[in-house]
């Protein structure tokens, strides 16, 4: 008897799956090229995401322009992550990816990976089909697709193309989020709350199919009437989510529209989603409310 219990006082100890703590998320930022000061939003991501325990972040860089070396050489390994982070924008100019790199990141999506499209990563790739299809809307002119909007009593109208006006947005103001529904990325958020300095889109457009708006606020600089803020797509297995939140412009060094302690929790709520990863982390007790913002202390940037 004392031999057997020996024995099996020496087997390995095996401790439940549910003891073992989850593997982390794997992001990846891809960068490179925006008239957005896209160094500045790479590190403000870090900042959020590292310091949380969550995530292994990874950053691609693409060549800056379509003159640079290195396009040949740069194919980022979409199929290693859970989730990309999509804020590159060719807009005004910019290099579109080579072909190959977009037909990995389109089996990415489809087969089952998850895209965040971060501000201005909508304002990227007209030209490309199947990108808008992923990203249901983005900045585009007029007579491009269907725009979506909200009505005061929360239905949601389709404008079709060539009605109303091109993709813009007036001046950066405090605006009232209002949230749809009871999607896992908002469950337990209250269901309005301030953001601080934020642009509000009207008339972003595209197939605006496979969408679910998640969000909405008033323009009320330009048009006064309710634009969507937030929303996710479907995309063959793969989810979609896009916010034009988080805005960072040249000139930015510690912009208060990364500071929100709303932008970064629902950043954080949203890629647990994406990769499809239950929505564990809380609600904090400094999320904004309706009636005021709150952006917190200075972010920990690194410097490259």
């Amino acid at each position: 008897m004392r031999a057997l219990l020996l024995c099996l006082a020496l087997l390995p100890i095996s401790l439940p799956l549910s003891a073992a703590e989850p593997a982390k998320i794997k992001v990846l930022i891809v960068d490179g090229c925006s008239n957005h000061d896209w160094q500045l939003t790479t590190r403000c991501i870090r900042a959020i995401l590292e310091p949380t325990g969550l995530f292994d972040v990874a950053v691609s860089t693409a060549p800056p322009t379509a003159a640079s070396p290195g396009w040949d050489a740069w194919r980022p390994r979409f199929r290693d992550y859970d989730v990309v982070i999509q804020h590159y924008n060719d807009l005004n100019g910019g290099a579109p990816w080579p072909a190959e790199v977009r037909r990995d990141f389109e089996a990415f999506v489809g087969n089952g990976g998850g895209l965040y499209v971060w501000h201005a990563g909508n304002n990227a790739f007209p030209d490309w089909p199947a990108y808008n299809q992923i990203i249901g809307l983005g900045w585009r002119k007029k007579d491009f697709g269907p725009a979506l909007q909200v009505t005061d009593d929360e239905k949601i109208v389709r404008i079709p193309a060539g009605a109303g006006n091109d993709t813009s947005h007036g001046a950066r103001f405090d605006a009232l989020i209002i949230r749809l529904g009871d999607h896992p990325i908002h469950q337990g958020l209250p269901r309005r709350w301030k953001a601080a300095n934020i642009e509000v889109y009207n008339y972003a457009r595209g197939p605006a199919e496979n969408v679910e708006v998640l969000s909405y606020a008033n323009d009320t600089v330009r048009t006064k009437l309710n634009w969507p803020i937030e929303w996710t797509v479907a995309y063959g297995a793969g989810r979609v989510y896009t916010s034009t939140l988080g805005h960072v412009w040249k000139g930015d060094t510690q912009p208060v529209t990364v500071r929100d302690a709303g932008v970064q929790t629902i950043l954080i709520r949203a890629l647990q989603w994406l990769a499809k990863r239950p929505v564990s982390f809380p609600v904090p007790a400094d999320f904004p409310t309706e009636s005021a913002t709150s952006v917190r202390t200075e972010l920990p940037l690194a410097t490259n």
